[in-house]
Parts: structure tokens; sequence; C-alpha cells
């Protein structure tokens, strides 16, 4: 993320470990020191009040906001280069929000990158509605943008057929897994031998894999 408290030494330890970063779009979080860019912070509060107004304001498209979501775009890619000295590769949105109607239909996102698809589920684990839109979404996507075969939720943890079912298609697809370190008992699983044996021999691949390569990620 960028425009946050710790956004500059992130990107400053990126480049010195040759980290592998791409862009976390935010739609719905002040930003940090916001109060010295009265536009951005602005444009911000107006999108995340709408974002936040109900469960369902994600696949609405609102034409007055078109000015705002394309600032907010703007500006982040913009300080994303500024920062790491080159266009992001590769986007997703924090609360997956860069699947919202606006930034969708607005075509905001720069074309070729790759992007983070719909969550992947398997018939029964979400209703057919559901499902139907996450597979329109994904293919309206990847007219402009490289996607991923697949891209789960490490959790449940406890769900283990789950997670034999998810790294057993790695094998022969582009599978994205998000995780977050940061919570104590994930951190623990990437850590722990049943982690090692899942993924034994696959694959790990940068952000310029595509799916035409096939490569378990």
């Amino acid at each position: 993320m960028v425009f946050m408290e710790d956004s500059e030494r992130a990107a400053a330890t990126a480049l010195e470990r040759n980290l592998d970063a791409g862009l976390h779009l935010n739609f719905t979080t002040p930003f940090a020191g916001s109060c010295k860019r009265p536009r951005l912070s602005y444009h911000l509060n107006r999108v995340a009040t709408f974002l936040s107004s109900c469960r369902l304001a994600q696949v609405m498209y609102h034409p007055g906001l078109t000015t705002a979501f394309e600032f907010l775009v703007a500006s982040q890619v913009e300080e994303f280069h500024r920062l790491y000295g080159f266009a992001p590769l590769r986007l997703d949105g924090h609360h997956h929000m860069h699947l919202c109607a606006n930034v969708r239909l607005q075509r905001l996102l720069p074309p070729s990158t790759l992007v983070r698809r719909s969550f992947s589920f398997r018939r029964g684990e979400k209703s057919l509605l559901n499902r139907i839109y996450r597979k329109h979404v994904d293919a309206v996507l990847s007219r402009r943008h490289r996607l991923t075969d697949y891209f789960f939720s490490l959790e449940p943890l406890g769900d283990t057929a789950r997670l034999v079912h998810i790294f057993a298609l790695a094998r022969t697809s582009v599978v994205e897994v998000e995780v977050h370190p940061v919570i104590p008992h994930e951190h623990a699983f990437l850590l722990a031998p049943d982690f090692q044996r899942l993924t034994a021999g696959l694959a790990v691949g940068p952000h310029v894999i595509t799916s035409s390569q096939r490569c378990g990620q």
C-alpha cells in the first residue's frame, strides 16, 4: 500500500532485498498523513463511504464517483512508481475492492498487468449466483489483464481436504494463495511440516508468470 505510514521504508526494504512487490490499491482505509493531501483524502472519503454503505455497493456502478475513482487509482499508481522506480506489474486491492464495478467498468487498471482475480470456489461452497457473478468478473478482467488460473484463501486451515485440493491444482495450474503471516496461526502453519509437504516440488513463480506457462505458484 502507498501513502501509508510505513510505505517509504517498505519500498526501500523491498528494493534493497530484491523482493517482488505489487500495488495493493486502497479505496476504504484512510491514508496516513492524508491531511497533507486534501484532494486525496477528500476523494478517498467519498469512495469509502459509498463502498461501505451496503454489502452490494461493490457490485453497483456509481456515476457520481467516476472522477474520484480515477484520481485514486492514478495517484496510487504514480506513488508506487515514485517509490519503486517502475510501474506496478501486479495489482490487487485492499478488501478486494479493485474488483468493484467502478474500477472495472471505467477500465482504470493498467492494461496487461497481472491482476488478482476473484476467489475461486468449488461447487457448493457459494451460491450458484455468487459463482456466476465471480466468473463474469474474471472474464471481463481477462480481456485486458493477465490472471492466475485460481485464487484461494489459505483459511480455513482446519479443512485439510480443501488444502490438499488447492495445492494439487498448483501442480498443473497457476494458483495464487492469499496468506496473512501477521496472523500467528497462519504464520505458524507456513513454517510447519504439513505446509512443506503440501508444497513439495512446487515452483513458486515471480510476478511475470502467466497462466500459459502452467507453472505452479
